[in-house]
C-alpha cells in the first residue's frame, strides 16, 4: 500500500490549463464565468493590493472542483501511459491511496513517471510499514485474510 500527496496543490493548478479542461465540459457562457473567477484573484495585505497570477485561490468554493478536474486529467494520463499500473488507485482531491503489486523498484519508476506528467505537480510518497498506512486521518491496515 502506498499513498501519494500533492504538495500545495491549489497554488500549483495552472489557470489556463484548467480553463482548457473546463471547456470540454461547459458552454462558452459558463466558461466565461469560470475565467472571470479564476483570473480575478486580487487580495490585500497591510493595505497593499496583490494579484495571484497563477494557481487557484485557497478557500474559494470552486477551488476543490477545479483542482479535482485538473488532478483527474493528470492521473488519467499517468495511468494510461504507465508501463506498470497500480492494482487500485483511489484519490480524494490531492491524497491518493494506491495498491502497488510490482515491487519497490517499479514503484520508484512509477513515481518518476508521475513527475514527468506535469512539471508543476510535486508529490510526497508514503509506503506501508508493517502492514499499516496512515491515510486521511485513518490507519489502513492489511489483514492476513
Amino acid at each position: 500500500m502506498v499513498s501519494f500527496d500533492v504538495v500545495s496543490l491549489f497554488t500549483k493548478v495552472p489557470v489556463e490549463e484548467s480553463l482548457t479542461l473546463l471547456s470540454q465540459h461547459f458552454n462558452k457562457e459558463i466558461l466565461s464565468l469560470y475565467k472571470h473567477v479564476l483570473t480575478s484573484t486580487y487580495f490585500c495585505v497591510d493595505s497593499q493590493f496583490y494579484e495571484q497570477t497563477d494557481g487557484v485561490v485557497m478557500g474559494f468554493q470552486l477551488t476543490p472542483v477545479i483542482a479535482n478536474s485538473f488532478m483527474e486529467d493528470i492521473e488519467t494520463k499517468a495511468i494510461e501511459k504507465a508501463s506498470h499500473k497500480p492494482a487500485c488507485w483511489y484519490r480524494y482531491v490531492y491524497d491518493t491511496f494506491v495498491v502497488w503489486p510490482h515491487g519497490q523498484e517499479k514503484l520508484m519508476e512509477f513515481l518518476n513517471h508521475l513527475y514527468v506528467i506535469h512539471n508543476k505537480i510535486q508529490l510526497t510518497m508514503e509506503i506501508e510499514e508493517t502492514g499499516h498506512l496512515p491515510f486521511l486521518d485513518i490507519d489502513i491496515y492489511r489483514k492476513m485474510d
